[in-house]
């Protein structure tokens, strides 16, 4: 029996086909149109990245890479009056991290840290606390040869940054004048920072693309041209300072004084050549020093000038018509004078003085008298006139004014210790001041630290007056005066002042503590020069200013006059080993073997 056959109908795979053909166009033709939907979002995208928020994505590229660094400068040099620099910048290296991307580095901390001088743990430690940071300075001002040895190791997040650092070849010789400056190359004291403006300049700004380590790969443009700071010459003489500055070292050690200062003035222009303090610091280390190292004394510190005032005094006492350098004689007998409940004394009796001796052996009793006698207000005016109770506008930092108290205040005793100059304050460079302008036929200058500059001199007494003061002065470098022989200089005829002051102290002046100084005029024919000299409470040896400062005046101009090329003014002098005589007495050039007497310094009064 046959099994029935299967009956297929004849157009059934056509069929199959006309089903399946469909189907498959529809999977193409959807993902054709998911393939433009794409496209058309990509291009979307595109447009909106590239043309709609371009600023912004731009924005976010520069942030990650692009940078603005600054372009540093050299500050301006600081040259002496003859060319010698005192300040220059060298160029030094800082290095920089991106603390994040160098913690990742953890294996080369080790290297890297013994390439800074530092710890493993400190400076992970540092790391860590900054790691939220783009930027942090890992060590500053590295010389360049260092800074290259921490770069050569290659590690990610470390750069360099160059820098200059400030270097004074003079060290602490030149130190209280120049000042010094911070680790930004900005002044902090000092005419560092009186001319900071002048010597800094203007760092320049650029932009830069960094790579993802941190380094720069390509400058893109300069924002700002760099200004060069410019240099500054001042009227400081190199070689006069480091005179002063060996003197006065010297005496302070053989002293065992608390401190020192030392001013010179050129006479014709008041420039300073020379200041000079002790102690002093070292201005290329000065994390080793103090701020008493580092206070510019003859500046900022004032005192009691004593017997150095006097000069002043008779200023005024010529100036009021009752005085000449001769006349009238002055009772100093007995050596006291018992005013108003206190003793004012002398070291001698000198009897009966002139005014000329009053100042040759620095009578406090015969000064006392003078200035009792004179009118107040032409007291009071003259020695402001001489730039007491006033800055002298030198334009240093932080100098004093002194004090000087108004005259219709002045009570009798004040007016009397005033003439022999206790009672007022005064910086050293006041007091040289003072005694520049009766070396220049009375004319003041304002001091000045700048090379040529030009201050409007301003008449303060007569030629004639300011001659005369200067041969009173001569006589006390002359045998028998306060300043012989020590204050001697040979060959130069030496015009100055001794003067020895007991120092303030709780409820009046101190017995044992003294105030030593000298103040200077040569060549006293044709002033050149000044310099005051003044060492605070000398412990050792002597304490009179004579013997104390007086050697420091004669040692330094002697050295300075040299340099200077002055000509000796005492030609007619140079006998050897014999003096001349005249008239009035001994006035040779050499000097005698030992000092006559010294002024005494005022007794214990409270004004």
């Amino acid at each position: 029996m046959s099994r029935p056959r299967k009956v297929v109908p004849a157009n059934s795979g056509s069929s199959r086909r006309r089903a399946v053909a469909p189907s498959a166009r529809r999977r193409l033709t959807l993902v054709v149109g998911l393939l433009g939907l794409a496209s058309a979002g990509l291009v979307a995208r595109a447009f909106d990245i590239q043309v709609i928020r371009k600023d912004f994505y731009q924005e976010q590229g520069d942030a990650r890479f692009l940078r603005e660094v600054p372009i540093p400068v050299s500050r301006g040099t600081i040259f002496d009056r003859n060319g010698e620099p005192l300040a220059v910048s060298t160029p030094m290296v800082s290095i920089t991290a991106v603390p994040s991307q160098v913690l990742e580095s953890d294996d080369q901390l080790p290297a890297l840290a013994a390439a800074l001088g530092t710890s493993t743990d400190q400076l992970r430690t540092y790391l860590e606390q900054r790691s939220n940071r783009e930027f942090a300075y890992l060590k500053r001002q590295m010389s360049p040869e260092a800074a290259q040895a921490v770069l050569d190791l290659g590690i990610p997040g470390i750069n360099g940054q160059r820098e200059f650092r400030r270097y004074y070849p003079s060290g602490e010789v030149t130190a209280h004048v120049l000042g010094f400056t911070n680790i930004d190359d900005h002044g902090q004291e000092g005419l560092e920072l009186a001319f900071d403006d002048w010597l800094s300049g203007q760092p320049g700004r650029k932009r830069v693309i960094r790579d993802n380590k941190g380094h720069i790969v390509e400058d893109v443009e300069q924002i700002r041209a760099p200004k060069p700071g410019h240099n500054l010459t001042l009227s400081i003489d190199r070689r006069i300072q480091f005179l002063a500055y060996s003197e006065l070292k010297n005496a302070v050690e053989k002293s065992e004084a608390d401190s020192a200062s030392m001013v010179i003035l050129d006479v014709k222009t008041g420039e300073v050549l020379a200041m000079v303090n002790m102690p002093t610091y070292n201005p290329n280390a000065i994390g080793s020093s103090t701020a008493s190292s580092r206070r510019n004394r003859a500046m900022t510190d004032v005192l009691e000038p004593g017997s150095t005032i006097k000069p002043v005094l008779m200023a005024a006492a010529l100036s009021s018509g009752q005085y000449t350098p001769t006349s009238p004689l002055i009772d100093t007998t007995g050596g006291h004078w018992y005013f108003q409940g206190h003793d004012i004394h002398d070291t001698h009796n000198w009897g009966v003085l002139t005014p000329t001796g009053v100042i040759t052996k620095s009578s406090n009793v015969g000064a006392a008298h003078i200035a009792m006698s004179l009118d107040t207000k032409l007291m009071y005016d003259t020695y402001r006139a001489f730039g007491f109770g006033n800055s002298t506008n030198s334009g240093f930092p932080g100098e004093a004014s002194g004090y000087l108290k108004i005259g219709r205040d002045w009570r009798p005793l004040e007016k009397a210790i005033m003439g022999y100059g206790y009672g007022l304050n005064v910086t050293v460079l006041q007091l040289a001041n003072a005694y520049a302008t009766i070396a220049d036929g009375g004319v003041m200058h304002s001091p000045s630290f700048i090379k040529g500059s030009d201050s409007p001199p301003k008449a303060i007494i007569s030629p004639q007056i300011a001659h005369e003061l200067i041969q009173m002065l001569e006589t006390v470098i002359q045998p028998g005066g306060t300043g012989a022989p020590y204050a001697y200089v040979a060959n130069y005829a030496v015009a100055g002042k001794t003067g020895t002051a007991h120092k303030a102290s709780a409820g009046g002046y101190s017995k044992n503590s003294y105030t030593s100084a000298f103040v200077g005029i040569v060549p006293a024919t044709h002033p050149r020069l000044v310099a005051a000299v003044v060492v605070d409470n000398p412990k050792k040896g002597s304490y009179y200013g004579g013997l104390v400062s007086g050697p420091v005046f004669a040692r330094v101009m002697d050295g300075a006059l040299r340099l200077l090329d002055i000509p000796p003014d005492n030609i007619g002098r140079w006998y050897v080993g014999q003096p001349l005589q005249d008239k009035n007495g001994l006035i040779g050039s050499k000097a005698p073997e030992a000092p006559d007497i010294e002024e005494a310094p005022v007794d214990r009064v409270t004004p």
